[in-house]
């Protein structure tokens, strides 16, 4: 019979589910009716009509007695009575047999040694039924009333001993919370102090006071101007000021070792006659990071806006070099004619020298860096400032023996320390010695530079100097210390994102009235940055004849025409296109139409790289140029393979030693 189908008694559905209960076994269901009826008000009655389901039940429940039928089909009583007592849940449940046989002694002793307990012979009085079965289930409740004591007792000894555990692992944490508050307090730029009302002198209660002013907690105890006569005296210390009970000021204090430290004080009010409990904490470095980071951000900003000045500025002159360029060539000029163009292409020349210096400042200048000696580089310098320094200015070099080649641009190295000379001259309006320093240094690294070894530049003047608060601007591009018409601005600033950009640093010191020290940083060459030389551009381009088909794409229609209109007259075939769609549209038609890609960098839409990557989607070896406007350093180091790089504004030589490097390669 499955369990589906219920055999509690009905009358049973509501009883109180603390109830003992007792299973009835019987494969006779009249039987199991009328013991159900017998023992319903004693306890719960369950039915089975087999012994497999009885042990099935006893899966699930917990029974005060068994009463089981001796013979049943299947597994009779005394199987079901040893597979009972085998059974760890049920091991000592009481067991009455049921049998309808006779009372001998064989049959008597069978049923106890299956683990009966006694015997019931049909047919049975009621009476006695429920009298045995009432002894068990009574012995039962008071089985499981003694446990459930037992079980409260213990739960109770329990609590109370989770209960001392907890009060002593909480007195435990009380104890190390606050040592170890004393020992964060005492490691950390904080102090606890607390003002009494009135004059009274300042107390430190707690934390490394020592740590951030230098002094001891008792140096403060009984000397109340140790305290407010070290102010900054541009610091605006001013007056208490609460807001809701609390405060906060920031001000710079004289440390005792001699410099001032910036500190956050927060208070907050104790009492209504002005105690007051608070902490200060040393944040100077916090807010001289923040004054970094603001820095590199205007840096940032800065250098973003003159790429992009420098790209346009680079696209006009390259127009206007070309003009001239086919202005010269076409036309016989002389005299006055051919005065004006070259003071135009010299004007020309000297804007180009603007832009690179504009982006010297934003680190974005095209550089080419070599291995770079540095004796030859400051013997023409020498020679060079000689005239510019005058007679009331000497310039003395202090060269190390045994320097170290760097790694640099070599005219962008010498551009950089003309500049630093020509300030520190300018620092001395009565004349005096300039000092520059060449050595070796190896540096363990830090934020501003890599652990590595460098050559170090150091150009130093017994000039006018700095004054503190300038001295953080110096490096700005466009800000300057000098009378107006004597100075751009950009010497420092262009100094600076050279070194930066080739991988090294700018630092400058200086005292106000005693003169000014500035190191530039290199890195020391080594034996795999050697480069080879730059191939020198053919020049004798008259009368070449068609080499070969060029695609030449640029959005500045202006000089895409002129740059045309040169190569062809240098015997080019040429094709043009203002956008990078209009050209991958050339391409498509037919890949093998063009012998190579000249493509500026900067368009809307498709760079020239996009360009070039799609184009050799069609033609793998696809030859290729890229003209660019300014320096997209990351740009282009991914560029595809075999992919060169001019820089605007070009010459044509420049141009034609490019294409007929990437056509023969």
């Amino acid at each position: 019979m499955s369990l589906a189908s219920s055999h509690i008694d009905p009358i049973l559905t509501h009883s109180a589910p603390s109830r003992a209960k007792v299973l009835i076994v019987d494969d006779d269901e009249r039987n199991l009716l009328a013991l159900a009826e017998v023992l319903h008000d004693i306890a719960d009655v369950v039915k089975a009509s087999s012994g497999e389901e009885a042990l099935r039940w006893l899966l699930r429940e917990r029974f005060a007695v068994i009463v089981l039928d001796v013979l049943m089909p299947g597994i009779d009583g005394y199987e079901t009575a040893n597979l009972v007592r085998s059974r760890e849940q049920s091991r000592d449940t009481p067991i009455i047999f049921l049998t309808a046989i006779n009372k001998e002694d064989g049959h008597l002793l069978r049923g106890y040694d299956s683990g009966a307990v006694d015997f019931v012979f049909k047919p049975f009085d009621p009476t006695i039924v429920r009298s045995k079965v009432s002894v068990f289930v009574s012995l039962h409740e008071k089985t499981i009333e003694i446990e459930r004591a037992s079980a409260d007792q213990q739960r109770l000894l329990q609590e109370k001993l989770d209960a001392q555990a907890q009060s002593l692992a909480a007195l435990t944490a009380l104890r190390q919370a606050e040592a170890r508050q004393e020992l964060i307090l005492s490691s950390l730029p904080v102090a606890v102090y607390v003002e009494p009302p009135g004059d009274a002198a300042r107390q430190y209660v707690a934390g490394n006071i020592r740590n951030i002013t230098g002094f001891e907690a008792t140096d403060f105890a009984g000397d109340e101007a140790l305290w407010t006569s070290r102010f900054h005296p541009e610091s605006g210390f001013g007056g208490t000021h609460f807001a809701d009970g609390t405060r906060t000021r920031e001000y710079r204090w004289l440390h005792a070792d001699g410099a001032y430290r910036t500190f956050l004080d927060q208070g907050v009010m104790l009492e209504a006659d002005g105690a007051v409990a608070g902490t200060i904490r040393d944040v100077t470095e916090q807010r001289l990071m923040q004054d970094q980071l603001l820095q590199a951000q205007k840096m940032d900003a800065i250098g973003k806006l003159t790429g992009g000045i420098a790209h346009d500025f680079n696209n006009l002159l390259a127009s206007v070099l070309s003009g001239l360029s086919l202005i010269e060539k076409r036309g016989k000029l002389e005299g006055k004619s051919l005065e004006v163009l070259q003071m135009t292409r010299h004007a020309a020349e000297q804007g180009k020298q603007l832009v690179s210096r504009l982006l010297s400042f934003s680190r974005r200048q095209n550089l080419s860096p070599q291995v770079v000696e540095l004796v030859p580089i400051c013997r023409s310098l020498d020679s060079m400032l000689a005239p510019t320094l005058g007679g009331l200015v000497t310039l003395r070099w202090e060269m190390q023996t045994g320097l170290w080649d760097t790694f640099a641009d070599a005219s962008q190295l010498e551009l950089a320390l003309m500049n630093l000379i020509i300030n520190s001259r300018d620092a001395l309006p009565q004349g005096g010695a300039i000092t520059v320093g060449v050595t070796n240094r190896t540096h363990a690294g830090s934020k501003d530079l890599a652990a590595g070894e460098f050559v170090v530049m150091t150009v130093s003047d017994t000039g006018v100097g700095i004054p503190a608060d300038v001295l953080p601007l110096v490096l700005e591009p466009f800000f300057t210390t000098k009378d107006v018409g004597r100075g751009t601005g950009l010497g420092l600033s262009m100094a600076y994102g050279f070194a930066r950009q080739s991988g090294g640093f700018l630092q400058v010191r200086s005292i106000d009235g005693a003169g000014t020290d500035v190191e530039l940083w290199l890195p020391r060459a080594q034996a795999r940055e050697q480069v080879p030389a730059p191939v020198e551009p053919m020049l004798d381009h008259v009368g070449r004849k068609t080499l070969a088909r060029l695609l030449v794409v640029d959005d500045s229609r202006t000089l895409l025409s002129l740059t045309a209109m040169q190569l062809t007259e240098e015997g080019f075939e040429v094709k043009t296109a203002s956008s990078g769609a209009e050209a991958m549209a050339l391409i498509e038609q037919d890949p093998q139409a063009f012998d190579l890609l000249l493509t500026d960098y900067a368009m809307p839409l498709m760079t020239g790289l996009e360009l070039i990557a799609s184009a050799r989607l069609h033609r793998p070896d696809f030859p290729a140029v890229v003209i660019t406007g300014y320096a997209e350093v990351e740009a282009m180091n991914n560029r595809p393979e075999n992919v060169t790089v001019v820089a605007k504004p070009f010459t044509i030589s420049n141009l034609l030693s490019a294409l007929e490097s990437s056509i023969s390669s």
